[in-house]
């Protein structure tokens, strides 16, 4: 199939809000396809050339938190956030948006992470104790109808003060309603059943989450 290249000059802004735009992408002659995005033009992915394509950050980062203690079954940690477009508080896991100062540091994922864990379950991610990886360094969520990706990073916390966990740290529109902690069965029956034991369905980094986390590939 003929690809199109789509160049600042073939792109027409039609929102452009704080927090979503939406622009018409005119890929050829009559033709058009919407994105909507947080991007602005000059950062939308749509118009990258290949280098800058294959080296970008993501949007945001989302997080497989388990939690690893000695002598106890490890858990993977989830939380009830709720999400505005789904109207209910959703099975969720720590994420956040690349802020600008991450994006200076030396690996802008993984300090992404530590911040969203930090901001969203009380805890403090010591590297020298806990691991920190990324599984995947960009996902697109739906790219049918937007450029949003989200990067996938691990983060095993060894041994954690779970007495430390928090919700008071959220900011702007988060609102949370407390944590999950699932063993491998419950995660199992939760990731097989397609919705949380309160019946709600879940978002894909969820599912991805339930998944890392069985198959052991955490471990790996």
């Amino acid at each position: 199939m003929q690809g199109y290249t789509i160049t600042k000059e073939q792109v027409e802004t039609i929102i452009d809000k704080k927090f979503i735009r939406l622009f018409d992408l005119r890929y050829a002659e009559g033709r058009h396809y919407f994105d909507a995005t947080r991007r602005g033009l000059d950062d939308l992915v749509a118009v990258k050339t290949e280098d800058e394509f294959k080296n970008m950050l993501p949007d945001a980062v989302s997080c497989v938190v388990i939690i690893d203690n000695d002598g106890e079954e490890e858990k993977l940690l989830l939380s009830y956030e709720y999400r505005y477009p789904a109207g209910r508080f959703l099975l969720s896991v720590p994420a956040g948006l690349v802020d600008k100062a991450d994006k200076d540091a030396q690996n802008p994922l993984l300090e992404t992470a530590k911040r969203e864990i930090h901001e969203e379950t009380g805890i403090v991610v010591d590297e020298n104790r806990d691991e920190l990886s990324v599984i995947n360094p960009l996902l697109f969520s739906t790219p049918g109808m937007t450029d949003e990706s989200n990067a996938l990073v691990l983060v095993v916390l060894k041994n954690a003060d779970l007495s430390a966990l928090t919700q008071e740290g959220a900011e702007g529109q988060e609102c949370f309603d407390g944590f999950v902690m699932l063993g491998k069965e419950e995660a199992r029956r939760i990731l097989k059943n397609g919705v949380d034991d309160k019946g709600h369905f879940y978002s894909v980094y969820t599912w991805a989450a339930l998944m890392w986390f069985i198959s052991d590939m955490w471990k790996r």
